[in-house]
């Protein structure tokens, strides 16, 4: 048995709940601290017992019913009591996450026709996959692309 075991069943050993094994005693009996902590326990749960709850005034049901009642006719002073309406907050939460959700997504959308697309920056794999996909028959005709350079040839020596 080693200490963090015992420990563990300390408190219930301490309050008189349980009875300590022989594994339990012969390592009270050996350790020290374990001991000395079972001991304190002990005496902390006597002093527990002897403690007597104090008894209220006869007239503490009343004035706690006074001062709630004032508590709850003072008004709300600033714009912090709105969050206290659980409605009123959900719905500035829902304002406040369309509000981001619309901030970072600006720039990102363009409509084309009925369906919208996502517009990727230049330079990325999605938009030069969306330029091959965009301009498909011309990439397909390679001639018209041979005929190019022949007139950037011509035009760079006449």
């Amino acid at each position: 048995m080693n200490c963090n075991e015992i420990r563990e069943r300390m408190p219930d050993v301490a309050a008189g709940f349980s009875e300590l094994t022989v594994d339990e005693g012969k390592h009270l009996e050996s350790c020290g601290a374990c001991a000395e902590q079972l001991q304190a326990m002990r005496s902390t749960m006597t002093v527990l017992d002897e403690w007597q709850v104090p008894e209220p005034t006869p007239y503490f049901d009343v004035r706690l019913q006074a001062r709630l009642r004032e508590e709850m006719a003072k008004p709300q002073a600033g714009w912090l009591h709105w969050f206290r309406r659980p409605v009123l907050a959900a719905a500035l939460t829902v304002i406040l996450g369309v509000g981001v959700g619309l901030f970072f997504a600006r720039g990102k959308i363009s409509n084309h026709g009925q369906e919208a697309t996502i517009v990727e920056q230049p330079g990325t794999a999605v938009s030069d996959l969306q330029a091959l996909e965009n301009n498909h028959d011309m990439y397909s005709d390679f001639e018209m692309l041979d005929d190019l350079d022949v007139q950037q040839d011509v035009v760079a020596n006449p």
